[in-house]
């Protein structure tokens, strides 16, 4: 497999102003995997628990995911549940159970060890430094954190920094993290201490790439319909590695179309609850959602 990503594979419970989802298919390494895999096939690493329904499993054989590091431990899968009120600018958490995730120490298998793409979804910063080590040989590493692992494994954190090629965060979390109120300057700040890449997350205002070359600002795509933006981040992680992943290189040029790519896929993850958007589009729909992007950005 091209592209490895480690990280939580979870059974949600969603309530929006739209409506409630119960016991639904999600967890990061889920969302990242059904946004990356319109792009290229795609390798989870997770545990799950023996209560995890056999037909997830093949639903997710069907999307091109491999699923050769995805454990069954004894007990429960991963599970959440949020509520988002009017805004949905953030969901408020109302039960998590981490049940087998709590133990979860992964070990990638052999098959995967020689991915060239790997992304680490959120997950403590000491995991993602040993699955790194795992794949010494990698073209390109992403790592995800949030403020939860910055505030308490800030050090395990910055080690990982340095064994990283790029750092994903939302605003937020760049500025805890650097100390920085500006975002463009807290995103310098990350790149100097060990990533060459710094991507921010702005919501509905967008992301920030920055890099050797510089910075690039991209808007959010303008979307109407918002349902449920669960996964959102993820899929755009997936989205723009999984085109970066399917160009076998990585500059610049590459990580700017890449971030559009992630920004549309995750404009049509937030139309329907869980991953159902992800699953019911074609790479032909993402193409023209782009195309249509990138007309609304254009000033000539």
């Amino acid at each position: 497999m091209s592209l490895l990503v480690v990280g939580t594979v979870a059974i949600d419970t969603v309530e929006t102003p739209f409506g409630v989802a119960e016991a639904i298919l999600g967890g990061s390494a889920v969302y990242f995997s059904l946004a990356a895999a319109h792009f290229t096939p795609v390798s989870l690493v997770s545990v799950v628990g023996e209560d995890f329904p056999e037909r997830y499993r093949e639903f997710l054989r069907s999307r091109k995911v491999g699923l050769e590091g995805l454990v069954v431990a004894p007990g429960k899968t991963f599970r959440w549940d949020g509520i988002y009120k009017e805004q949905m600018n953030e969901a408020q958490t109302r039960r998590t159970e981490l049940n087998v995730f709590e133990d979860f120490d992964p070990i990638i298998p052999e098959s995967c060890r020689s991915s060239r793409f790997v992304f680490l979804a959120n997950c403590p910063p000491r995991t993602q430094l040993k699955v790194r080590r795992q794949v010494p040989g990698a073209t390109f590493v992403l790592a995800d954190t949030m403020n939860f692992w910055i505030q308490n494994e800030r050090r395990e954190l910055l080690e990982l920094m340095e064994n990283v090629d790029g750092l994903i965060v939302n605003d937020a979390e760049a500025r805890q993290l650097s100390g920085k109120h500006n975002v463009l300057t807290a995103a310098r700040w990350i790149c100097e201490h060990g990533p060459s890449y710094c991507i921010v997350k702005k919501a509905e205002h967008g992301a920030v790439l920055m890099g050797p070359q510089g910075q690039f600002v991209l808007p959010a795509y303008p979307t109407e319909s918002v349902k449920d933006p669960t996964g959102a981040g993820d899929s755009f992680a997936g989205g723009l590695m999984g085109y970066t992943a399917s160009r076998k290189a990585v500059d610049a040029q590459i990580l700017r179309r890449a971030l559009a790519y992630g920004a549309v896929v995750a404009s049509f993850t937030i139309e329907d609850f869980g991953p159902a958007r992800l699953c019911e589009i074609s790479r032909q729909d993402i193409e023209d959602r782009l195309k249509e992007f990138v007309s609304r950005t254009r000033l000539d």
